[in-house]
């Protein structure tokens, strides 16, 4: 019996080893094509990833335009602060967004430009009183992990100006900038997981499956863990998601739904843009993938 025994454990432990040996092969060779992705996609991912950032600032200016009169007439009624005060909220939000996002593919005065957008997330979260709404509340504060990570670039960018001179390594706010970009981006993401409401059976599906196949992997990015792999297959994944899920040129624009489906679309290629950022500079100094370096 006892003999049975090694020989079933022997089994055991052997069978185990060579599952997580394939596991880790796998991984690899999955790492390995998507280096090979990043280095041919490299003179362009900087760009694709700052426009699918800024796209949901851009969609939003374009929306103050078409939407003015019904825009002005929101904050009017909701403050009751009159048209003048109610036109120069739309105004500030046109302008405040569109200028500055093409500053930013433009990669000019990032910084300033970051600022007003940070000044116009938390201009839309008085005004439309997303205070109260958690939900939306937490999709504007997460939307500030992608300007994060937009500094984090600009300061990058900044210190190969000074080639030779000593950093703070691992303490350096770049760092730690890029750490806060990645956890507000992995809120993001969680905001966007939809209620369960088994209307159409096959959307609920895809919606379980985005949980079930999301969650790790953002986890992964969140803690910088396999980071790139895991930004890699998220953006592929999110896209097609975001394809199927999101498709507001389906709808009527008159339909309220419209423009809900429009701007769960847009919030989802920022999520998008941010994991390219991620893949972009990489994880930071305050991550996993950092540390394992030195062990």
């Amino acid at each position: 019996s006892s003999g049975i025994n090694a020989e079933y454990g022997h089994y055991y432990i052997t069978n185990n080893l060579s599952t997580a040996d394939m596991s880790s092969d796998f991984i690899k060779k999955l790492e390995d094509q998507s280096d090979v992705v990043l280095r041919k996609t490299k003179d362009y991912l900087p760009f694709l990833s700052r426009l699918c950032l800024v796209a949901t600032f851009l969609e939003d200016g374009v929306r103050m335009w078409y939407q003015w009169k019904e825009q002005s007439n929101y904050i009017n009624h909701h403050w009751n602060c009159g048209s003048f005060i109610a036109n120069l909220f739309v105004i500030y939000n046109l302008f405040g967004q569109i200028i500055p996002s093409g500053l930013v593919l433009a990669r000019r005065y990032v910084k300033i430009c970051v600022g007003i957008l940070f000044g116009v997330v938390l201009t839309q979260t008085i005004g439309y009183g997303i205070l109260f709404d958690i939900r939306f509340l937490l999709r504007n504060v997460a939307l500030l992990g992608g300007l994060v990570l937009l500094l984090a670039e600009d300061m990058g960018e900044a210190k190969t100006m000074f080639a030779g001179v000593p950093t703070m390594g691992e303490n350096r706010p770049q760092n730690y900038m890029q750490l806060a970009g990645r956890v507000l981006i992995c809120l993001m993401f969680l905001t966007l997981l939809g209620e369960m409401s088994f209307d159409n059976f096959f959307t609920e599906v895809v919606r379980a499956v985005e949980i079930i196949v999301g969650l790790p992997l953002m986890i992964c990015v969140c803690i910088g863990y396999k980071t790139k792999l895991a930004s890699c297959i998220l953006v592929v994944w999110l896209f097609v998601i975001n394809i199927y899920l999101n498709p507001f040129w389906m709808y009527n624009k008159s339909r309220a739904m419209h423009d809900f489906v429009k701007y769960d679309f847009f919030q989802t290629l920022s999520v998008i843009g941010g994991l390219l950022y991620v893949i972009t500079l990489g994880p930071g100094g305050v991550s996993f993938d950092e540390h394992k370096k030195n062990w």
